[in-house]
């Protein structure tokens, strides 16, 4: 079987009949395969993630990513455009961080000792505390002032083009991203929660936890997805609580799993050997 390359292709915006073929008509020129499809219409806004294929030697990117972008002007729709070779390409990762260290730390002292099979290329975070370890591993660090959400994520989405980032990992990132963004990327966002979900989604899943009096917690890594905490699940891990344990130690515990959880959910992804469908992965 002759080798393949594979496009990811994302378009957001207004509402237009005939978008899908245009888009698709347009990759038949080109001499695409479409892989897959999944559009969403909703409020008047149109959502779109393609995969497409081209026998390696076929495809002419500076000629696809033309004709696309001439598809995406004339419908007045953003588009993105992500192109994998094939299977022994490193992937490059970006971590969105907040405050908290021991998720990305995790990420990063593991692609250090080169256990890790993909390159960190960018950290950004909505606050700058973070700024010191991305500059200890000497990785450029991006600080997103995310006050007005929309051109929050428009930079963000900038940077993250700029760097040829292929997977997003939100390593304890404390921001939720819009429907939009989220397209873009759909099934290359990764996020680690502190819970199993479907128990305990959004903020402050500990403190949940802890005054139910639950007997046992754990994490999810899980994809991100437009709804909140609701993305198909790559793996989960949990621990006992121990008879009149504080918080604080429940936290403590807590986050040294939602850092093994979150790394071991990333190498499952960079295995390639992962299908999400009907909301859920197989494969794992």
């Amino acid at each position: 079987m002759s080798a393949r390359t594979f496009l990811s292709v994302g378009l957001v915006g207004p509402d237009r009949s005939g978008a899908i073929a245009a888009v698709t008509q347009q990759l038949f020129r080109l001499g695409a395969n479409i892989e897959s499809l999944e559009e969403q219409v909703a409020r008047g806004k149109f959502r779109m993630s393609l995969l497409a294929s081209w026998s390696t030697h076929h495809l002419h990117d500076k000629q696809v990513r033309a004709e696309l972008e001439k598809v995406a002007r004339h419908l007045r729709m953003h588009l993105t455009l992500r192109l994998a070779s094939g299977t022994n390409r490193r992937r490059r990762i970006g971590i969105l961080v907040s405050k908290e260290t021991h998720a990305a730390e995790s990420i990063l002292r593991s692609w250090k000792s080169g256990s890790l099979k993909a390159d960190p290329v960018l950290i950004a975070g909505n606050h700058p505390h973070l700024a010191k370890m991305a500059h200890r591993y000497r990785l450029p660090f991006q600080k997103i002032d995310y006050r007005d959400r929309t051109k929050a994520e428009t930079a963000l989405q900038a940077h993250l083009e700029k760097a040829e980032v292929d997977l997003v990992v939100l390593a304890r990132f404390m921001k939720i991203l819009s429907p939009d963004f989220v397209w873009h990327w759909k099934n290359r966002i990764l996020n680690i929660h502190p819970s199993l979900l479907p128990a305990f989604p959004g903020a402050s899943a500990y403190r949940q936890a802890y005054d139910k009096g639950v007997k046992i917690v754990g994490v999810t890594a899980h994809f991100v997805t437009p709804d909140l905490d609701q993305g198909p699940i790559l793996c989960q891990d949990a621990l006992r609580i121990r008879p009149n344990e504080p918080l604080e130690s429940i936290v403590t515990r807590g986050q040294k799993l939602e850092s093994s959880c979150l790394l071991r959910a990333l190498k499952l992804c960079l295995s390639r050997q992962l299908d999400v469908h009907w909301g859920r992965v197989h494969g794992v």
